[in-house]
Order: C-alpha cells, then sequence, then structure tokens
C-alpha cells in the first residue's frame, strides 16, 4: 500500500499520542513502545523495530531530541535533526506511531504512553531499563530483543569518516 500522505500523521505530540492511544485501547488494542536516537537508521534498527512490532498491535517509537541526542552521545551527535528521524521512522511499515521527547531517558514518556509491552534492545538486564518498574507494576511487560552485531550508528560514522 503506498501511502505516504499518512507519514507527518504518524508524528505526535504528548496530547495527541494519548488521543490516539485511547483509541486504540477502546478496540482492545496493545501498544509496544521502544526507544531510541535513531541517527543514521540501519539494518539494525530495523531488525530492533521488527521485534518490538511484534510484541503488539502498535508500536510507538520515541525518538531522543537533538539536544538529548547531544548530551547522550556528544556534540557532534546527532547527524539527522529530530524531525528528519522523525520522518524516517514514521514512513517505516511497522512502526505507528513516533514522538519526539526532550528528557535524557524515556521515563517521562513511558508513564504517559503506560505500553503493555516495553521492547528494549541490546544487552540490557532488566533492572537497568528505564521504565521497565513503572511498565511490570501497571501489568505490562518488558523484552529485551538481541541486537544485530555488526551494525551501529557510531560504526557507520566511524567508517564514512575512514573513507
Amino acid at each position: 500500500m503506498k501511502a505516504p500522505q499518512i507519514i507527518p500523521h504518524k508524528i505526535y505530540d504528548i496530547p495527541g499520542l494519548q488521543h490516539q492511544l485511547l483509541r486504540w485501547r477502546l478496540l482492545g488494542k496493545t501498544v509496544a513502545f521502544t526507544n531510541g536516537c535513531f541517527d543514521i537508521l540501519h539494518q539494525g534498527h530495523i531488525a530492533s523495530l521488527s521485534d518490538a512490532a511484534r510484541e503488539a498491535d502498535y508500536l510507538v517509537v520515541g525518538v531522543n531530541s537533538d539536544a538529548s541526542t547531544r548530551r547522550l552521545k556528544g556534540d557532534q551527535r546527532p547527524i539527522n535533526n529530530q524531525d528528519a528521524r522523525a520522518t524516517l521512522l514514521a514512513s517505516l511499515l511497522m512502526v505507528d506511531a513516533v514522538i519526539v521527547f526532550e528528557e535524557d531517558t524515556p521515563l517521562k514518556l513511558i508513564t504517559a504512553v503506560e505500553p503493555d509491552v516495553l521492547v528494549k534492545g541490546g544487552d540490557y538486564t532488566l533492572d537497568q531499563i528505564v521504565g521497565a518498574k513503572e511498565v511490570m507494576a501497571a501489568g505490562g511487560r518488558v523484552v529485551i530483543n538481541p541486537i544485530v552485531q555488526g551494525f551501529s550508528t557510531t560504526g557507520l560514522i566511524e567508517k564514512i569518516i575512514r573513507l
């Protein structure tokens, strides 16, 4: 299905997202949440987002803002600005909603979304995942998906610099 006109409608602010979440939940649907900087989209991101989407009826993706990404990754990041990153994510079939957040962690956003499933990729343990306690206390679950080895934004940037 080609419907590029829906891409900007998949990018939300908090009130808009909460309204959409209410509609989905009234239909009895489940919601998964994941987050990241997604600075240069690569195969590892696609695998992680695909895995996350399998966990619920709808997938919400939190994206670190430009300022948040700089604080987490350094002054040379992000490569792509938050609007570009949000648009790329919203264009993906497996992503149903995208929201940019300003904080260094997605805790405030996770408590606003109240996902049925919190999904994180990587080598985390349950106690290291921001929002895990809150999601489980509300009756949700936390899923840790394996990362795809050999793919990272930092690795891509280093490769480009060497060229």
